[in-house]
């Protein structure tokens, strides 16, 4: 089974990566690393990029830098498709704007959490999606139960998808049994790994698509075991699986944020600082992923 290097039908299946966004040392947006970064991992083989993720720090960007992201991204991946912007926001009016900033900078598709400035109910969950769909670009919708308090259960997915608010779910919640009935309930919506240490398991349930953070820092390695992984090669995707999983799960770790920027700096990539309120790591968990990653490029993992 072969996997298509970019399925221009439906731009948000592959791996889209949540870009890491470069700060200078006064943690200005250096846009010109952001912009080389983009393409640096289209040429590694990803098939597109997620730009204002959480990764992507934009809680702590102004309108006008969240803006100016989309377009650098959509510029540097040279086809807007496959440019997934993160549009979540506290209102469904302002995350709607944002999706229809993103279909005007020529984006394919976007990326949408449910309300989360509270543990919003399951009819305003449906409004909000049906809300931001207006915009006319297909969403994405992103189960992140951890960190918003809401939950897409595979009962409220199927709902969404029925209503044509959305055509692929980033399952992040860590539980791989959903996977199973999310493809009985809702069989025509895609499954995207959207947490990097469940991908083999994922993989292997049917998942189209990776929303990935650790190829930011290890792309190559990373492609070929999403490659391997979907195509079910698992004599490649196993042993690679294991060595990079002490770097994939920081990807679900509070820190993930500063976890694969510090990766990044240490490959030789543009990870540097992070915008307050996060701060840098502790001493212990600053040596245990500097650990990981030296360890991972000494294997020749990169």
């Amino acid at each position: 089974m072969t996997h298509p290097q970019h399925d221009s039908t439906r731009p948000w299946r592959g791996i889209m990566v949540a870009t890491a966004l470069p700060l200078r040392p006064d943690l200005s947006v250096d846009y010109d690393a952001y912009a080389e970064h983009v393409r640096r991992l289209i040429d590694a083989g990803c098939d597109g990029v997620v730009p204002n993720g959480s990764l992507g720090e934009y809680q702590t960007l102004t309108a006008e830098e969240r803006a100016k992201v989309v377009s650098t991204a959509v510029e540097a991946a040279g086809d807007g498709a496959r440019v997934m912007p993160g549009v979540a926001a506290y209102g469904s009016a302002e995350s709607r704007r944002w999706a229809e900033q993103a279909a005007e900078a020529g984006a394919g598709s976007v990326l949408l959490l449910p309300p989360n400035a509270y543990r919003a109910d399951a009819a305003a969950v449906r409004a909000h999606y049906a809300e931001v769909a207006r915009a006319g670009l297909p969403v994405v919708a992103y189960n992140n139960p951890i960190d918003t308090k809401v939950d897409l259960v595979p009962e409220l997915l199927a709902e969404l998808h029925a209503e044509g608010s959305i055509v692929a779910v980033k399952e992040f919640s860590g539980d791989v049994r959903r996977a199973y009935q999310i493809a009985e309930l809702a069989p025509g919506l895609d499954l995207l790994i959207g947490a990097d240490d469940v991908l083999l398991e994922l993989a292997l349930a049917g998942a189209v698509g990776w929303i990935a953070g650790y190829p930011n820092a290890l792309p190559d390695a990373s492609v070929a075991l999403y490659r391997a992984a979907v195509a079910h090669d698992l004599e490649t995707a196993l042993p690679l699986y294991k060595a990079l999983h002490p770097l994939l799960r920081w990807d679900s770790k509070t820190e993930f944020v500063q976890a694969i920027k510090l990766s990044m700096d240490i490959a030789g990539l543009p990870g540097g600082p992070v915008r307050p309120p996060r701060g840098p790591l502790t001493a212990q968990v600053e040596a245990a992923v500097r650990a990981a990653t030296e360890k991972a490029l000494a294997e020749g993992l990169s």
